[in-house]
C-alpha cells in the first residue's frame, strides 16, 4: 500500500531565506521550484535519498500554510507517503474510518496526484497521499 516516504513537507517563511540552510549547510540539492497556484504556495524541492524535502512558502495571508506558520510556526507541515492507485487509497482510509481533508485526488506539485488525511484521524499527524505517474521529476 504505503510504497515510501515520498517527501516531508516543511512549513517556511522565505525560500529565500530558507533555502541557504539546505543548500549550503545541510549540501542538500535543490531540484526545483515552482508555485502551485491552486494551494496558494510556492515550493522548493530537495533531494534527501530516496526522498524529499519539500519548503513550503505562502503566496498569499489566506494561504493554508500562512495559517499553519501563523498558528503554528515555521516546522514540519506534512508527511507525503508515496502510493500507488490513490482513489483505491482513499477509498480504503474511508473504509477504515479515516477521515480525508480531499475524498478524491487533486493535482499538487509537480502534477502528482495529492490526497490528505484530516490530522485527527491520524494522530495528530498530517499525511498526504501521493501518487506519481509517468517519469518523477522531482515533486
Amino acid at each position: 500500500m504505503i510504497q515510501k516516504i515520498d517527501h516531508i513537507g516543511i512549513a517556511v517563511q522565505s525560500l529565500e531565506e530558507a533555502l541557504p540552510f539546505y543548500t549550503n549547510v545541510l549540501k542538500l540539492r535543490l531540484l526545483g521550484v515552482e508555485e502551485v497556484a491552486s494551494q496558494q504556495v510556492k515550493v522548493a524541492f530537495l533531494e534527501l535519498g530516496e526522498s524529499k524535502l519539500e519548503l513550503l512558502e505562502p503566496l498569499s495571508k489566506e494561504s493554508p500554510i500562512a495559517m499553519f506558520i501563523q498558528k503554528r510556526g515555521e516546522g514540519i507541515h506534512h508527511v507525503a507517503l508515496g502510493v500507488k492507485s490513490i482513489a483505491d487509497r482513499i477509498q480504503e482510509m474511508e473504509q477504515n474510518g479515516i477521515q480525508m481533508i480531499d475524498s478524491s485526488p487533486r493535482i499538487g506539485a509537480a502534477g502528482a496526484s495529492i490526497a490528505f488525511m484530516h490530522p485527527k484521524s491520524a494522530h495528530g499527524v498530517l499525511y498526504e497521499l501521493c501518487e506519481k505517474k509517468g517519469v518523477e521529476t522531482h515533486g
